[in-house]
């Protein structure tokens, strides 16, 4: 089932809220105690809020289980310097001292991305697409780098299963752009499938 049909589109989004509301159920458990750990960390918000891009440039809060200290974005510039990146606009850094007890161990297994599955129900993602761009990464986009805005961005994607903090910006741009040249149903499901075992692998870092 290929992109170009409305066949494809509607079991996408289909598949999409199916899932969701699936996982939020499986996840229960799992969100309680994480609400709770966060809590007894630093007694500071549980979620936090951020503007990224979306689909054809559009902007959207998305929702993730905080897993860095208060007032994180603050910090982040007196890093700069640290950034592991060096090829693009993200930042990426390995032992960000920002990041919480709390926050390394859900990072580790991706599980500060839980609350994204109600973006997912609103339409904003899917679960399965590019990563979603912050709007100052966006104004950095070479013309290529903005084809990645062509579909709605994901909570998984190929750059997520294929190696994620370790690759490049510009490899995670060419794995984005093959997905979406190629993306399909049965895409989407080998995509998950990997995702759900790369959660689980002691032998991956985990996203930084």
């Amino acid at each position: 089932m290929r992109a170009s049909t409305i066949l494809y589109k509607v079991t996408k989004r289909l598949m999409d809220i199916v899932g969701s509301c699936i996982a939020l159920v499986l996840f229960s458990p799992i969100i309680l105690y994480i609400v709770i750990a966060i809590k007894l960390e630093d007694r500071g918000p549980v979620l936090y809020k951020q503007t990224r891009v979306g689909k054809d440039g559009q902007e959207f809060e998305l929702w993730k289980f905080r897993s860095m200290v208060q007032g994180a974005d603050k910090i982040k510039g007196e890093l700069a310097d640290q950034n592991e990146i060096e090829d693009g606009p993200m930042f990426k850094m390995k032992d960000d001292p920002r990041i919480t007890k709390t926050g390394k161990f859900i990072r580790h297994h991706s599980l500060d991305e839980v609350p994204q599955f109600v973006n997912i129900l609103k339409g904003d993602m899917s679960l399965v697409g590019p990563r979603p761009a912050l709007p100052k990464e966006v104004a950095e986009y070479s013309e290529r780098d903005k084809e990645r805005l062509q579909v709605i961005p994901g909570l998984t994607g190929l750059w997520q299963v294929s190696g994620r903090s370790k690759l490049t910006f510009a490899q995670m741009v060419d794995l984005d752009l093959q997905y979406i040249g190629q993306r399909s149903i049965s895409c989407d499901v080998r995509i998950i499938v990997k995702t759900f075992f790369q959660m689980f692998d002691p032998k991956d870092t985990g996203a930084y």
